[in-house]
């Protein structure tokens, strides 16, 4: 008879099955909660002060909100294949995607230095304020840093340890893995651009393109469905049809997050509309300004937008943002993904895929690429592309 590990989650139980993928980003809170409450027990048994300082920083930090858009994907990969039968494997890596997405945002955030997470202080500036709080030696940005790089660790080996042991009981869990390996080093290789493309002032936009592919399009839809279909055992032109789909829809939603990363309200989004253009990071919405800007001639645009060694001032930012605008780079941006977003419900339509899932698909994509967010739009949480 095989002994359950510690710190694996059982079958559904008595937990009601989702029927969609809205339903399925419900029902995989109750997984990680489960899941989290074990490796808690853990933690407190390893020590109480990481206990309570890091690891249930750790779980707070990742059931407090997100929109688990790649739950939903790998919902709609398992179901444009026809999978069926109990989708509690399924919740289970749909609970490992979101305990990775933590970590990614986590270290994100130490990387930008970005204060707010989710409309809540992010883990680090968390830590920093313990740290002042009980006057700790040191300076508290640079114990800040180390926790919450430990912290986005302690979370990248929950979700490998519930990756794995989730492929370990499922005859599909070689192709499961093999997409997963993949997957963290393409996320890897997206940040390590990203940060690179800063630090070189590049404009490219075939390199912001290859950012959004690596960083946004892959981790967030592309691997997800297909991780979903794996389960499911497909392969061939379906599978293909969706990694195509995938790779269209995850470079619109990314699209979006470079719109709303600019122009988008701080209280909607839970993050500052500032960031992207106070560290000049190479969007594809910036590298089409620049092009544009070079085009035209725009002697005030190429110079608001190029390469500068310090952080931009609030002014500098604010003729940054009207210097895109006036290029017509955001009517372009927006333009794109539209045409992205049909391009993925044509793939996803040639998976074969029953009329519910393909209903599905389209309002994930709707809601997460064509959509702005407000106030009021349910099921949209907080901006957080990594």
């Amino acid at each position: 008879m095989r002994t359950k590990r510690a710190g694996a989650v059982g079958p559904a139980g008595d937990r009601e099955v989702p029927r969609t993928a809205v339903e399925a980003t419900v029902t995989v809170d109750d997984v990680l909660a489960e899941y989290l409450g074990v490796r808690l027990r853990e933690a407190h048994d390893v020590d109480d002060v990481f206990a309570g300082e890091v690891a249930r920083r750790v779980a707070a930090f990742v059931q407090q909100g997100g929109r688990r858009f790649r739950t939903a994907f790998l919902w709609c990969g398992w179901r444009a294949v026809h999978g069926e039968g109990d989708p509690g494997t399924l919740l289970r890596v749909g609970a490992a995607l979101e305990l990775l997405q933590g970590c990614a945002l986590m270290h994100d955030d130490v990387m930008d230095g970005s204060p707010v997470r989710r409309g809540a202080p992010a883990v680090h500036a968390d830590f920093a304020r313990m740290h002042r709080a009980g006057e700790m030696i040191g300076a508290p940005e640079t114990y800040a840093t180390a926790a919450a790089v430990l912290a986005g660790d302690l979370a990248l080996a929950w979700a490998d340890d519930l990756l794995t042991d989730t492929a370990l009981g499922s005859r599909h869990g070689r192709r499961l893995h093999d997409e997963w390996q993949a997957m963290r080093c393409e996320m890897v290789a997206g940040q390590y651009l990203d940060m690179r493309a800063q630090a070189t002032g590049s404009s490219a936009v075939d390199g912001a393109v290859r950012i959004a592919t690596l960083k946004s399009a892959l981790y967030t839809v592309e691997r997800p469905l297909a991780m979903g279909a794996a389960l499911a055992g497909a392969d061939g032109p379906a599978l293909r049809a969706l990694r195509s789909a995938g790779r269209c829809a995850g470079l619109a939603f990314q699209l979006r997050d470079d719109l709303l990363g600019t122009f988008g309200d701080p209280a909607v989004t839970g993050k500052p509309a500032d960031e992207d253009l106070r560290g000049r990071k190479l969007t594809y919405l910036l590298a089409v300004a620049v092009r544009l800007a070079s085009s035209s001639d725009d002697a005030e645009a190429i110079a608001a937008l190029g390469p500068g060694d310090v952080a931009r001032s609030d002014a500098e930012v604010a003729r940054m943002r009207a210097a895109v605008e006036r290029t017509g780079a955001r009517a372009v941006v927006e333009a794109e993904i539209a045409a992205l977003s049909a391009q993925s419900l044509r793939h996803f339509e040639a998976t074969g895929a029953d009329r519910h899932a393909l209903q599905e698909f389209a309002s994930l994509v709707e809601r997460a690429a064509v959509t702005a967010p407000d106030k009021h739009t349910s099921w949209a949480g907080n901006r957080e592309t990594v």
